[in-house]
């Protein structure tokens, strides 16, 4: 276990990038002087180009000369421009290895206080689960909050296959993130068209695990018919309008990551078992513990997964099928 404590812990300082690390990175692959660009255009070019630079005031015609040119060509071949964008979150986006860099250093105490086992809970009251679990970042284990839904019974790999063929043709389903880990698979309608003997795990045939988003509201409202709002969740939170599914046989899961979103959540085991292996940040390295904990079939792990870098491993047996949610 020590081995396994130091590997990781090399692991995680060696993925992460400090901000100044970088920076110097940057300077030395990307100088700021313009200089060097400037060689890259023909023999006059570069000349007009700094002469713009300098004054930027002689570029204005050009520049206002191409946004007409824009919005001219937006109301014929090209999408109007207010609506190029509509359906990005940004124009632009920094890549997951800039986000590790510029990632605020978190204060520990979310983790210091975690020794050993995550604790496992049945019948705790929203109002006990608010005071003591809901927002330190967890991890906690609820055993009871699937009780009653009819997705541990109800939820496989072909349901879900028709549920996408009937509802889930539009363009809406097709938007929805989706991740397809190590199987090569490029969306959700390919996941969804594996061959049966692939599905079953036949000999010879190779792994799979992915995961996806129901952004789709008609597919939300389908799924939740099958599940609710976890029992134990305080009164005043509310569920993320966009639930998450996982999916997948022995041997493979997610890798070792963290997430990049706004608030903690749940994630209940409906079939299959799901071992969790959870780090600290670098900050937290010699202040925190490396845990390792299995999720069983009905059972509902609560953390901050943005804070915790986890990774998960499918374990023998049943195909896992986890569904889950932020909540604030």
């Amino acid at each position: 276990m020590d081995e396994v404590h130091e590997k990781m812990k090399n692991f995680l300082i060696n993925s992460d990038t400090s901000g100044i690390e970088l920076g110097e990175f940057l300077s030395k692959r990307f100088p700021t002087s313009v200089t060097p660009y400037l060689t890259l255009f023909p023999t006059g070019g570069g000349n007009w180009i700094r002469q713009r630079l300098n004054n930027p005031w002689k570029a204005l015609p050009m520049v206002l000369l191409f946004v007409l040119l824009l919005l001219i060509l937006g109301g014929t071949r090209w999408p109007p421009l207010p609506t190029l964008f509509a359906n990005e979150d940004c124009i632009l986006t920094m890549p997951s290895q800039l986000q590790k860099a510029f990632r605020p250093p978190e204060s520990c105490g979310f983790c210091r206080a975690v020794r050993g086992t995550v604790p496992r809970l049945s019948t705790v009251s929203p109002a006990e689960f608010a005071r003591d679990y809901a927002y330190r970042g967890g991890p906690v284990i609820v055993t009871d909050a699937t009780t009653n839904w009819t997705a541990v019974d109800r939820f496989d790999y072909w349901f879900f296959k028709r549920v996408y063929e009937t509802i889930g043709s539009g363009p809406k389903a097709e938007r929805c993130q989706f991740f397809p880990y190590q199987t090569g698979l490029r969306d959700i309608r390919e996941a969804l068209s594996l061959p049966e003997s692939r599905v079953r795990y036949d000999p010879g045939t190779e792994p799979w695990y992915f995961g996806w988003s129901n952004c789709d509201p008609a597919i939300v409202k389908v799924l939740r018919e099958h599940y609710h709002r976890p029992y134990f969740l305080p009164s005043d939170s509310e569920n993320s309008a966009i639930d998450w599914v996982f999916m997948g046989g022995p041997g493979l899961g997610a890798h070792m990551h963290v997430d990049n979103v706004r608030l903690p959540s749940w994630q209940s085991q409906l079939k299959g078992a799901k071992e969790w292996i959870l780090a600290p940040p670098p900050e937290c390295l010699y202040q925190c513990e490396f845990l390792s904990v299995v999720v069983q079939t009905g059972e509902t792990i609560v953390l901050d997964t943005n804070k915790w870098y986890h990774k998960t491993n499918v374990l023998p047996g049943p195909i896992s099928i986890t569904v889950g949610a932020e909540y604030d």
